[in-house]
């Protein structure tokens, strides 16, 4: 699956295998990293004056060597600079004995007006801080045009931290599949657009070492996205549940019920205290609305409407009365239905957060997803958000374990994390939904795909995904009123690929029936 995402030890691991199991050797798919960035280079940067290839002892600087010779074959002006031998009988040291070009010490590199830089010193194995020399060799190429290979060097491939400094990529070819310092910040602003290029290693070898991350991407989640029925109804396609708050605080339970219901809920009602009804009566339309001011109102719609999910938090307030009504509702309600919790819903528990999840934990207790932004993660998991030696990633999945919920561990580079350890890193994250509201939003997209029976993991990873590409096609200029109608040109791209998808499911892809 050409969406998972492999650590430097992971891809360790897929490149033995490969070589152990043949017919490519360690230099053969040397050979065909380096083929693969000589030909990016010479499709993108054909008329540069110069490349200047830099190397690194390992096997990145031999796929540095097999560049330089392949550029010079190709009648390009190329020089190579190297720091230290590769070692004696390594693939590197057979790359380096085959490359027709000398090697400079790289200390002595400084970089010219016009040329390419081809950075081949470390990729994405690079486990300690660059020394004081390659720190000023990455300053000194900062407005130069950088080819990375694999990722520039000074990223770290298993978090995207910046290890002392980092040279900046503007395109990075890295191979077989992306590592999570592809994806994750600061490493992908360092990364500029990501090629990843085939080298040989088949789908099979990768599947038999297994990752458990993703790329979030449609494909790895399309075939749970809900496409209505003929005979479909309004409380077939999912009945969403939003809880308002009082009446200066109403509008991100709007925006969390319209997010819901332009995802295709086909009922979404909005839970408001009688105080707010009147306000949320002048903005509603197509939202149903209920006055539920105490817990027995909440049962009993609970009992007569039996929503599909409910979105509890934005505009709620932070005092502990809105965690402990949450809590009441968990302890009291049989079967209830998924649960979103956001914002406020996060907030109350601030200080007393295992009160929340040995809720969660216990039998009976509904699936849910918790979406975080940094603020409230850290007053919800204060412990793992100190924790400076891992990454992202494994913050997310640190608190889905302890919570027992699907975590959307919101960002620029959002993680989404199951229990079970599974998780997937966005790729298409904007500043444009650094707005006020649009955090409510998603949370009723998520809320909306849970109630037309998408699994959390994979409701919480089409909702971060649609909301942003939702985003990026309005532009600048969006305010979170906007995103649910900017979900529709998303969707209507999402509902074909999902029938396309089911029916490859039921008779096969067309290219595999015309084969047979």
């Amino acid at each position: 699956m050409a969406h998972e995402i492999l650590t430097p030890a992971e891809m360790a691991l897929v490149d033995r295998a490969a070589i152990e199991g043949g017919p490519l050797s360690g230099i053969d798919l040397m050979h065909n990293a380096g083929h693969a960035v000589a030909a990016l280079i010479l499709e993108r940067f054909s008329g540069a004056a110069k490349v200047d290839v830099l190397c690194g002892p390992g096997n990145n600087g031999g796929d540095g060597y097999v560049v330089a010779g392949l550029l010079s074959d190709a009648g390009m002006n190329v020089a190579l600079y190297a720091q230290g031998r590769p070692r004696v009988g390594s693939d590197a040291a057979i790359a380096a004995r085959e490359c027709p070009i000398q090697p400079q010490p790289l200390a002595d590199y400084e970089p010219e007006a016009g040329s390419v830089i081809v950075d081949a010193l470390f990729g994405a194995g690079l486990s300690k801080p660059l020394s004081h020399e390659l720190c000023r060799i990455a300053e000194a190429t900062s407005s130069r045009t950088v080819v990375a290979v694999d990722l520039p060097s000074g990223v770290s491939g298993e978090t995207g931290v910046i290890l002392g400094a980092a040279f900046r990529a503007a395109i990075t070819v890295t191979f077989t599949r992306k590592k999570p310092g592809h994806l994750l910040l600061p490493g992908r602003d360092f990364c500029g657009e990501v090629v990843v290029a085939d080298i040989g290693i088949g789908d099979r070898t990768v599947a038999a070492i297994g990752s458990a991350c993703v790329e979030n991407t449609p494909a790895a989640w399309i075939g749970h996205f809900p496409a209505p029925n003929i005979n479909s109804y309004k409380y077939s396609r999912g009945h969403v549940g939003v809880f308002s708050g009082g009446p200066a605080a109403t509008g991100a339970a709007r925006l969390a019920a319209m997010g819901a219901a332009r995802i295709g809920a086909g009922a979404v009602t909005l839970l408001s205290p009688s105080a707010s009804t009147a306000i949320n009566a002048a903005h509603l339309t197509s939202i149903i609305l209920r006055e539920a001011d105490t817990l027995e109102e909440v049962l009993a719609f609970l009992e007569a409407r039996r929503p599909h999910s409910l979105v509890y938090g934005p505009g709620l307030g932070a005092e502990a009365d809105a965690g402990d009504f949450l809590l009441a509702m968990l302890a009291k309600a049989g079967g209830l239905p998924s649960l979103v919790l956001d914002a406020d819903g996060l907030s109350t528990f601030a200080g007393r957060p295992e009160l929340l999840f040995d809720a969660l934990h216990r039998d009976g207790a509904p699936a849910t997803v918790l979406s975080p932004h940094e603020g409230e993660f850290r007053r919800l998991f204060p412990d793992i958000a100190g924790e400076s030696q891992i990454s992202k990633l494994e913050k997310a999945r640190a608190a889905a374990k302890r919570s027992g919920a699907v975590i959307i561990y919101k960002g620029p580079d959002t993680v989404i994390a199951a229990p079970s350890g599974y998780a997937a890193i966005n790729g298409n994250g904007t500043p444009l939904l650094a707005t006020a509201g649009s955090g409510d939003v998603l949370s009723g997209i998520c809320a909306g795909l849970l109630a037309q029976g998408m699994p959390p993991f994979e409701a919480a990873c089409a909702a971060v995904w649609a909301h942003a590409d939702a985003a990026l096609r309005f532009g600048p200029g969006l305010i979170a009123e906007d995103l649910p109608l900017a979900l529709l040109p998303t969707i209507r791209e999402l509902l074909p690929a999902r029938q396309a998808e089911r029916w490859n499911t039921v008779f096969g892809k067309p290219d595999a029936q015309t084969k047979g």
